[in-house]
């Protein structure tokens, strides 16, 4: 179901048909393509027959695909912005419920593609990262961040382990002139790390450290799953496809402490605190992954992880009715 515009692009949606049949789109129904990018999501929900789509990016060139869509589809709305607004987005565009809500997390082919974004190791560019092409850039953060922020930057963002020794790296090559280009930077972690035995080049964990850094994707993550049980009307639909631990342990995390799946208390403690009323109802027991057919097509799916869940009634009459055989 790729359209002819993410075909001219490189990009291929990830988990596409999985996505659809955890939304299970309605003629009615209203959703959120919570990032946009190419637009592979929002066409697909729109070939599916939704009644409305709204989606969000605050990505310049996203947007402007965005536009160029909205043009064309009347039930087709391009917002800019961070989806950790989407309730005030929303808000302005009068919408107070959903049926559906997507996230595709991480960062966009095009953006890696294109050597001015300076996302990429692979293609030397300005040390940019910047989704939004406003603030501080991954340049500003290099030459001027302290040693030990900068290693708890790569440490916690990255996972990356000799965080402290890439720090210090870096601080020492700055005081003789700044680290300006995304290939200067590549080479002076190569030279810190050497020949890795994963075969992951040396710089993909510090650039994904610096990147999730430099846009806060942790933060907006959060701040948008706290929106979505006020925004996702009951029986509405949460899919959020995340390629890195880091972004999956908290979609997990968020959708186990809201879940109704959770254990249930002891009766023979009757002290304990009883649990708040569960919100989601997960759609599937474990984060669902490409099969080897389409990793073989798009190699960079094989860290997708989807995880989806249902809206549950606000009311726990509701919800027994609906429990109901």
């Amino acid at each position: 179901m790729t359209s002819a515009a993410d075909s001219l692009s490189g990009h291929q949606p990830v988990l596409l048909d999985e996505m659809l049949a955890a939304l299970a789109v309605r003629p009615d129904g209203v959703y959120l393509d919570a990032t946009f990018g190419v637009g592979g999501y929002s066409r697909a929900i729109l070939a599916a027959g939704a009644g409305r789509v709204l989606a969000i990016d605050r990505d310049p060139a996203a947007v402007a695909r965005g536009r160029a869509l909205a043009n064309s589809r009347r039930n087709f709305t391009m917002l800019e912005g961070c989806f950790g607004d989407a309730a005030a987005l929303l808000g302005a565009q009068a919408v107070a419920r959903l049926d559906g809500a997507v996230f595709d997390l991480g960062v966009c082919s095009t953006q890696l593609e294109d050597a001015v974004r300076g996302f990429s190791f692979t293609r030397d560019g300005p040390l940019d990262m910047r989704m939004s092409a406003q603030g501080v850039s991954a340049a500003d953060v290099v030459n001027n961040a302290d040693e030990a922020v900068l290693a708890d930057i790569l440490y916690r963002y990255g996972e990356e382990r000799a965080s402290r020794r890439i720090a210090r790296a870096i601080v020492e090559r700055r005081r003789s002139a700044p680290i300006e280009s995304t290939a200067e930077l590549a080479s002076l972690i190569a030279g810190v790390l050497g020949r890795q035995r994963d075969r992951i080049d040396p710089a993909t964990r510090s650039f994904q450290a610096l990147r999730i850094h430099v846009n806060d994707e942790l933060g907006e993550l959060e701040r948008a799953l706290a929106a979505m049980p006020s925004l996702l009307a009951p029986g509405g639909r949460l899919v959020v496809v995340a390629f890195h631990s880091l972004e999956d342990r908290l979609v997990k995390r968020f959708l186990g402490a809201r879940s109704d799946r959770q254990a249930r208390p002891s009766r023979h403690l009757p002290d304990l605190p009883s649990r708040p009323q569960a919100q989601f109802r997960p759609l599937s027991g474990r984060a669902i992954r490409p099969g080897p057919a389409e990793i073989a097509g798009n190699p960079r799916s094989r860290s997708a992880r989807l995880r989806a869940a249902l809206r549950l009634p606000e009311h726990p009459a509701e919800q027994a009715h609906e429990d109901m055989p």
